[in-house]
């Protein structure tokens, strides 16, 4: 755990000073990315990707809609997503208010929640996505409202699909599994302990074009990953 908090806090204080000069762009994204990637796997992470065709097959900006299970799936989305398109995030506040990280979110030019007033946030991403879409980038959203092993249908919002749907582009359904990291508690929280007997799994889905008012695309999307959860689980 320890070697692994070592390593990663020496990618995010370089990509910090990068982002600080001004120069920490997509390629910069993809290479600390890829680093954070590669520290997981020396320290035992059995890496499992899958669908990656679909996200080269993609010739237009698409809403990529991921389950949400530890830090792990936002460090190394970057290098899995970015070599195919153009791509930003639906992050919270309090990520590009952090001290250590601030300037490198910030420079990714992120839509930024509150997770204050659910209308207020709701509004800023449609009409801060719809923009963003138009302009040929990509956007992730994790609809659940924090990180969770566990994934519950019920807490799974419509966002992504809504967005979607405004700005006329597919989905892309992420199932992922990555409780590898597993998260921590107060402070470390975002440092939690390592865990190499659980093998690291993503799989990227076809797109899907939303056809009627996002309900049942919404559903194809739990569907997707509460399938893969399950067999995940059952390897």
């Amino acid at each position: 755990r320890w070697y692994f908090v070592w390593e990663y806090a020496k990618i995010v204080l370089r990509t910090r000073k990068e982002a600080q000069a001004g120069i920490y762009d997509d390629n910069k994204w993809i290479e600390s990315s890829h680093d954070i990637f590669h520290v997981a796997e020396r320290c035992g992470a059995k890496m499992h990707i899958y669908g990656l065709d679909n996200l080269r097959k993609s010739n237009e900006p698409v809403v990529i809609i991921s389950n949400h299970m530890s830090t792990l799936e936002t460090m190394i989305f970057p290098c899995l997503i970015t070599p195919f398109m153009r791509l930003t995030f639906v992050m919270k506040k309090s990520l590009v208010e952090h001290y250590f990280v601030r300037e490198v979110m910030r420079s990714r030019e992120p839509i930024v929640v509150s997770r204050v007033n659910p209308r207020d946030d709701f509004n800023l991403v449609m009409e801060q996505g719809y923009e963003i879409l138009k302009q040929g980038k990509s956007i992730v959203i994790f609809p659940q409202t924090t990180r969770k092993t566990i994934f519950k249908p019920e807490d799974f919002n419509t966002l992504g699909v809504k967005l979607a749907k405004k700005a006329g582009v597919k989905v892309i359904p992420v199932a992922i599994k990555t409780d590898f990291w597993e998260n921590g508690k107060g402070l470390l929280k975002d440092l939690g302990p390592i865990n190499r007997k659980k093998p690291v799994y993503i799989k990227f889905g076809e797109p899907i074009e939303i056809k009627s008012n996002g309900k049942e695309e919404n559903k194809q999307v739990i569907d997707f990953i509460a399938t893969n959860l399950k067999k995940w689980d059952n390897l």
